[in-house]
């Protein structure tokens, strides 16, 4: 594969001290659906496992909206586990003494990739809104780019959920002979108008907290924490399930016996969103969240063929297994039965499993014996077809 002239780069600011970070310079632009093309331009990236001698057991875990690249390995900055370790790790559905694993914060991202906090070599200061506005496809493109740069031509498998479902779908659209295996979970082909209009909210309670400063607020000193936080809560009930939040709150009271007659956390309920949003705020930036939530409002596959989702995956030969959940109302199951219609009309390989759970869409994050199982079938069957032994990784270079 072509190398790209990517480069290792030394931590030398808060952007890049999430090593490693690969810099792609100005010799190797990477364009963009808005016309525009970003150079240099870093991707910062997590491996685990260790890549077979012919480098066929390597899988791309795509992370959602407020992930990042520490799929298994604390977090250099809230101290907390990998957001699906659960799933990858030794033993795990995704084996890391089987498999190679890769996740890369998507462009556009606050975690060490190329986004509105990178410096513009322009300006010598933060991107801000100068940052071109990006999509999903370009995420998956600067993928590509890093997987030229690790001298991978095939994955295994491509897999993630929600956004990360998303980045799969255009894997398999726009690089179908790189994928052998696909496993979209809890996503869809386009987002939907209700998606949208809660992302619009979100949106709308970042830009009218005063210290986004028209999204200027490092020159400005500040940081839009109220906004952001507003943001995170509204998302996170979406996230959510009716029965979880009945189950896990109810109407319990928050530290007291009794209604307070104000306006501070009577509820637990309240309590938990208001955690959700403070702690939110430490990790994530406020303008990253508007680009990534308009990439995904954006993404609409079959837009690219002329409304016909099947056409995406013409003539595909990657193996598919789409994943839904029965309390997800973020991403219902009918819109993963879309996908998997389009991919029966494309006579593509296709395994549809939606799974019972009252744990709303977050339930892909969360321990459900029933997904761990479809995953650990789908993978070992994938492998056994790709004529991937169980000690492969062992076989290193």
């Amino acid at each position: 594969m072509i190398n790209r002239q990517g480069t290792e780069i030394t931590a030398t600011s808060d952007a890049e001290r999430f090593a490693p970070v690969i810099r792609f310079g100005a010799d190797a632009a990477l364009p963009l659906d808005c016309g525009a093309s970003l150079a240099p331009w870093d991707i910062a990236y997590q491996t685990y496992g260790t890549l077979n001698r012919d480098k066929s057991n390597a899988v791309l875990v795509c992370h959602a909206l407020t992930g990042d690249q520490y799929v298994a390995n604390r977090h250099p900055v809230t101290g907390r586990d990998g957001w699906w370790k659960t799933i990858v790790g030794p033993g795990r559905p995704v084996d890391t003494e089987r498999y190679f694993v890769i996740c890369a914060n998507v462009l556009g991202g606050c975690i060490g990739s190329s986004g509105p906090t990178s410096i513009d070599p322009a300006t010598d200061a933060p991107y801000g809104l100068d940052f071109p506005v990006i999509t999903i496809r370009d995420m998956v493109r600067a993928q590509a780019r890093l997987l030229d740069h690790l001298g991978i031509g095939q994955l295994f498998c491509v897999i993630g959920g929600s956004m990360g479902g998303m980045q799969v779908l255009q894997w398999a659209a726009s690089y179908p002979e790189r994928v052998f295996a696909a496993v979209p979970i809890a996503t869809a082909a386009r987002h939907s108008a209700q998606n949208i209009a809660f992302h619009e909210v979100g949106r709308q309670a970042i830009m009218a907290d005063p210290n986004w400063h028209g999204g200027d607020y490092f020159t400005a000193g500040a940081v839009p924490e109220k906004g952001l936080a507003v943001a995170r809560m509204a998302a996170h009930i979406t996230y959510l399930s009716e029965p979880a939040l009945h189950s896990k709150f109810g109407r319990n009271l928050q530290d007291r016996d009794r209604l307070g007659f104000g306006f501070d956390a009577d509820f637990q309920v309240e309590s938990y969103l208001r955690h959700q949003g403070s702690t939110f705020v430490d990790r994530f930036d406020a303008n990253s969240y508007l680009y990534l939530t308009r990439a995904m409002d954006y993404f609409d596959l079959a837009a690219e063929y002329d409304g016909v989702l099947a056409e995406a995956f013409r003539d595909t030969r990657t193996r598919f297994c789409v994943v839904s959940f029965t309390s997800d109302w973020l991403f219902p199951t009918v819109e993963s039965r879309q996908v998997v219609q389009a991919l029966n009309a494309a006579a593509a390989n296709v395994s549809f499993v939606e799974i019972a759970s009252d744990k709303g869409h977050d339930a892909f994050l969360l321990d459900e014996p029933e997904f761990f199982q479809t995953l650990t079938g789908f993978l070992h069957a994938a492998a056994e077809k790709r004529g991937l032994a169980s000690d492969t990784a062992r076989e290193d270079i």
